[in-house]
């Protein structure tokens, strides 16, 4: 309502906005209102179609996924290569610091990065590729780009990630496959300590099933 403090209808002329015109048209089985030409930027209204309310729930999930990637990467202004490239250079890297540790931590740092590689492989077994061969592939790319007497065309092998479609790797920053640093960060603790409090498990009860009567 446009009613104010008198009960009359008043407004402030500088809330309004303008547009070059208004339309209402249909689509599908409903009419919608459609503003054309409006200065500025503002929100905007998506409309999704779909031939039934399961596959519109996949698109707006879809959808809302995509826009969250978006709002996560504008607030942490900071991304990283997608395709499994940030998984299998740490894999890589864990793997060479592993090498330098004289005590039992070797051991779990060497798991921690074989856990890391599951993340390529799921990847590509999800897109049915050869996930053996691709995450063979990556891990030698990546591992060029972390040698010491890397050269400059091994030092661009450190955006290397899978392309799924193809079934082959690329260079993905190139391809614009990225991820917003925060979000890999964040998976990346939680599932740390998520595999320390499992760990810090000591005891267990078990109970034997229920005797035959």
């Amino acid at each position: 309502t446009m009613a104010d403090m008198d009960g009359n209808e008043s407004f402030d002329a500088e809330c309004l906005g303008t547009c070059s015109a208004v339309k209402e048209e249909r689509i599908g089985d409903g009419e919608m209102l459609h503003v054309f030409g409006c200065q500025g930027g503002g929100a905007s209204t998506i409309v999704l179609r779909g031939a039934n309310e399961y596959m519109l729930d996949e698109m707006d999930r879809a959808l809302h996924d995509s826009l969250c990637v978006v709002k996560r990467m504008l607030e942490s202004n900071t991304l990283v290569t997608g395709g499994g490239a940030v998984e299998a250079a740490l894999s890589v890297y864990l793997e060479e610091f592993a090498t330098t540790l004289d005590t039992r931590e070797q051991l779990a740092i060497q798991e921690y990065a074989d856990a890391l590689l599951v993340i390529p492989k799921t990847l590509a077994v999800n897109a049915a590729k050869d996930s053996s061969e691709l995450v063979a592939k990556l891990r030698s790319c990546h591992a060029k780009s972390q040698s010491t007497a890397a050269t400059e065309d091994d030092l661009l092998l450190k955006n290397t990630g899978l392309d799924l479609v193809k079934g082959e790797i690329r260079d993905n920053l190139t391809a614009g496959v990225v991820e917003p640093a925060i979000s890999k960060i964040k998976s990346l603790r939680f599932a740390t300590e998520a595999a320390i409090t499992i760990l810090r498990i000591d005891d267990r009860i078990t109970l034997n099933p229920d005797q035959q009567r």
